[in-house]
């Protein structure tokens, strides 16, 4: 079995990205083979396809290069369904104060954002990450996998570094995006239509 043909074949049916550990058990090979066949695959689609591989949300994903997305997204015709700004407010801020609390989130807003919260929860961008030793113990929100793969993020630590100012988070997650990705505003998702607060 050539291992980076195997390789290439793993990442072609995934679904999300696909870490070394999980391809080297899928293929019964040591990771340190698998991280070689990684190697030669990005080198090899690099030079001569229309496709490239990408390391993301901790893990490795076969993409359409950037020069063929206008070209990919007129085929396919996605719909695109926009966030609302009070999601976008919301999501901003678990993404740059998580582990943060509703009660936490409502003092920067201003306003209550327990639906904003069920919504991205729904969206599989923000997630129950544990409770707060705090009187009541309230849960503690963070952003999840979704969320790096949505907006072409490694780590959180490849959130654009801002001051924390109201009005800016969310512009500063989309200034991230790569010009083929979905910015804030356009998230690929069926569920997002009617995602303005009752």
């Amino acid at each position: 079995m050539r291992i980076t043909h195997a390789v290439e074949a793993l990442l072609f049916v995934a679904d999300s990205p696909a870490t070394p550990e999980d391809l080297a058990q899928a293929l019964e090979v040591p990771i340190f083979e698998v991280e070689e066949a990684l190697e030669k695959l990005g080198g090899r689609l690099h030079h001569t396809s229309s496709l490239q591989l990408v390391r993301i949300a901790g893990g490795y994903q076969i993409c359409t290069k950037a020069e063929y997305a206008d070209a990919v997204t007129r085929f396919l015709k996605p719909q695109k369904h926009k966030l609302s700004r009070s999601l976008m407010e919301v999501l901003a801020i678990v993404a740059y104060r998580q582990p943060v609390t509703s009660a936490e989130i409502d003092a920067i807003r201003g306003v209550d954002s327990d639906y904003g919260l069920r919504q991205l929860v729904e969206k599989r961008l923000v997630v129950d990450i544990g409770r707060k030793a705090a009187p009541g113990r309230p849960v503690l929100y963070g952003t999840t996998q979704q969320f790096l793969h949505t907006f072409n993020l490694q780590t959180l630590e490849d959130l654009p570094k801002v001051e924390f100012d109201e009005g800016i988070l969310s512009e500063a997650i989309g200034t991230n995006v790569p010009p083929d990705q979905p910015a804030l505003p356009s998230v690929h998702d069926e569920d997002t239509e009617g995602d303005e607060e009752e």
